[in-house]
């Protein structure tokens, strides 16, 4: 609140209308000076005392010989004036001892009208007073100044400045507004509202709020009491010069106070702000010597791993560096940039108030951050080829071992092809051969599952491409088929053909016939046929028989061999087909020739394709008879019964 120093002022009190008469101008006159003496004679003593001087009684008694006056001149300059008559006996010493110490007021710049030496000695009061509040100005009041005023004014506007805030108190002068206490206690309670507590003061007890102020003043504040209670309350104006120069130590007190919370308060910035710098510079250190370490302990943990050779191995090693580069290094990336940032707020601080520069430990420097980094950059690279080479070199190692299995699987069973192939000799020999071969199936088979788990070795290790092999698995699956059914099926081949041998009663036609038949219906490729099959490759030959009839077969075949075997199928369609010569067999077979007639011509059996032998020997053997044209017919019928009936006598 901007509050202006006002100087036009009525000399006269409040509500008083009409000028003063000459006689009250006098008696206040006086009144002002009795105020005057003892409230500046207080205030002489104060320096006095306070310097180990005894205290005065009266300003025209104990200032008349000099003594005092220089004794105070010397406390107020901080200077020595020299000798001078410290027992004045005489008008001269004591004239002498006054003229020392107004020569030193004037040496000061101190201005003294219609002063001399004399009036001093002579005890001239009003003279002395005008002397006094001279020096009260000079050494006491002169220095005072606010917002470009000086003296009076600055003081005026900084009592105004203080007391704005409470409503009760004007202050427009250095008299009358000062007559009920309350503006010094807001004073007081500005300052030091723990000594006043100025919301319950009476504000019309102007006795007792300016004897509360007095002695609170006094107390606390180290204000001595130049004023009575009387010398504000008790009359209308006041004396404006005593006022000032009691009003004048609550400023400086105040002043010495807020100078001293300023001074504390510039020790407690300044500390506060070196306390922040020397709190970040530590922090800096200790998060730098962190970073660092860990980014060393990181390097020496992976110089000291090691790989076992598996992928498995090989992707946990991945793994853990993918989680490091997600995690621990973009967290090294941030404090990397965070220490930088806090380095340079350390620095703008120091700068800022004028400060040395800040320089980093040895090997804490950002300089040496940006080294660590850019080692920790090159032993990140190498890591990670190290573990692609180690990853690239178990691939290779996968595909090399499932490609030396995979050939050698396949080598063994393309020997055994080969083997089969060219086995020859003896079909007894044949077999031999044959089942030794298909003894070494079954371990080459049991091995099939090895390459197998090669395979998913390279699946899992995300091996696609084989440049070591031709082979999958599912080739040598198929190929371990096929060289197996080769196998049964040589063996049932040269068994066959060993069954065809022995069957003298079969042409090789109808072994051949009756052999492509069987392989025809033998489905499941067991060399063995069930009964519908059975059934079913009879009925291709022409050969057909009742349910009934052919369980009554089926059972017997299994009773004799255990299963329809091509040997039991080949015995069993031998005993259907055999030539028998019965007389029965024989009239069917001539009739088949004869194309059912009860006579063959000689054509009939020609066509018949019988040897030319068989053919004569017939054609003397049988009865003769001729046609309606001549022509010779056979009686087979009758030859038959003949040549029957002489093998039966």
């Amino acid at each position: 609140m901007d509050i202006a120093y006002n100087p036009a002022r009525a000399s006269w009190g409040a509500g008083i209308l009409s000028p003063l008469s000459p006689n009250t101008i006098e008696t206040l006159e006086s009144r002002s000076r009795d105020v005057q003496e003892r409230t500046f004679c207080k205030w002489l003593n104060t320096k006095l005392e306070a310097n180990g001087h005894p205290p005065m009684a009266s300003l025209v008694r104990d200032l008349s010989d000099g003594v005092r006056l220089i004794q105070l001149m010397e406390i107020m300059g901080d200077v020595s004036l020299g000798r001078y008559n410290k027992n004045p006996r005489m008008r001269v010493q004591k004239a002498e001892n006054v003229n020392k110490a107004l020569e030193f007021i004037t040496s000061r710049g101190v201005k003294l009208t219609n002063i001399g030496a004399e009036d001093i000695v002579d005890g001239d009061l009003k003279l002395i007073l005008g002397m006094i509040w001279t020096l009260i100005l000079r050494f006491t009041i002169a220095d005072i100044s606010e917002e470009g005023l000086s003296a009076k004014e600055g003081l005026l506007l900084w009592c105004q400045r203080k007391t704005a805030p409470y409503k009760e108190v004007d202050v427009q002068n250095f008299s009358y507004s000062w007559s009920d206490g309350l503006a010094l206690c807001a004073l007081i309670h500005a300052h030091r509202p723990d000594l006043i507590d100025y919301a319950k003061l009476d504000k019309t007890d102007r006795h007792g709020n300016t004897r509360l102020a007095f002695q609170v003043a006094q107390d606390h504040l180290g204000i001595p009491q130049l004023l009575e209670v009387a010398d504000l309350c008790d009359t209308q104006n006041p004396d404006e010069r005593s006022v000032m120069t009691y009003v004048a130590g609550y400023f400086h007190a105040f002043s010495s106070m807020e100078q001293t919370e300023t001074v504390s308060r510039r020790v407690e910035k300044f500390a506060e702000l070196m306390q922040s710098i020397w709190m970040s510079r530590n922090d800096y250190e200790r998060r730098v010597k962190v970073l660092l370490r860990s980014m060393e302990d990181m390097q020496e943990a992976w110089d000291a791993k090691i790989f076992v050779g598996t992928y498995a191995d090989a992707v946990q090693h991945t793994a853990s560096f993918q989680t490091y580069k997600q995690t621990t290094k973009r967290q090294w990336v941030t404090e990397k940039q965070d220490v930088a940032t806090l380095f340079g707020n350390v620095q703008t601080k120091l700068k800022t108030y004028g400060l040395r520069e800040y320089v980093p430990p040895q090997g804490l420097s950002l300089f040496d951050v940006d080294g660590a980094w850019n080692t920790l950059l090159k032993a990140e690279a190498a890591r990670s080829r190290a573990i692609n080479a180690e990853i690239r070199q178990i691939k290779d190692n996968l595909r090399r071992k499932y490609a030396d299995l995979a050939n050698d699987f396949e080598r063994r069973l393309r020997q055994i092809s080969s083997e089969l192939v060219s086995i020859e000799g003896p079909l007894e020999e044949q077999v031999e051969q044959i089942r030794e071969l298909q003894t070494r199936i079954p371990p080459i088979s049991s091995s099939l599952q090895i390459v197998v788990e090669a395979d998913a070795e390279c699946q899992a290790a995300k091996v696609d491409e084989n440049d070591y092999t031709v082979f999958t698995v599912e080739d040598l699956r198929f190929e371990l088929e096929l060289v197996s059914q080769s196998v049964s099926k040589k063996i049932a081949f040269v068994d066959n053909q060993i069954v065809s041998r022995n069957m003298t009663n079969l042409t090789p036609a109808q072994l051949e016939q009756f052999e492509s038949t069987f392989r025809y219906f033998d489905k499941d490729e067991s060399n063995t046929l069930s009964q519908s099959e059975m059934t079913a490759a009879l009925a291709s030959l022409g050969i057909v028989y009742s349910d009934e009839d052919m369980d009554l077969i089926f059972d017997q075949l299994m009773a004799d061999y255990g299963a329809v075997t091509f040997e039991a199928f080949i015995n069993l369609l031998v005993d259907i087909m055999e030539d028998q010569t019965t007389p029965a067999q024989l009239r069917e077979s001539f009739r088949g020739i004869a194309a059912d007639k009860p006579y063959v011509t000689e054509l009939d059996l020609r066509v018949a394709s019988l040897p030319a032998s068989a053919i004569e020997f017939l054609r003397q053997a049988m009865p003769l008879t001729q046609n309606d044209i001549g022509e010779p017919e056979y009686d087979y019928e009758s030859w038959i019964e003949e040549v029957f009936e002489q093998e039966a006598q």
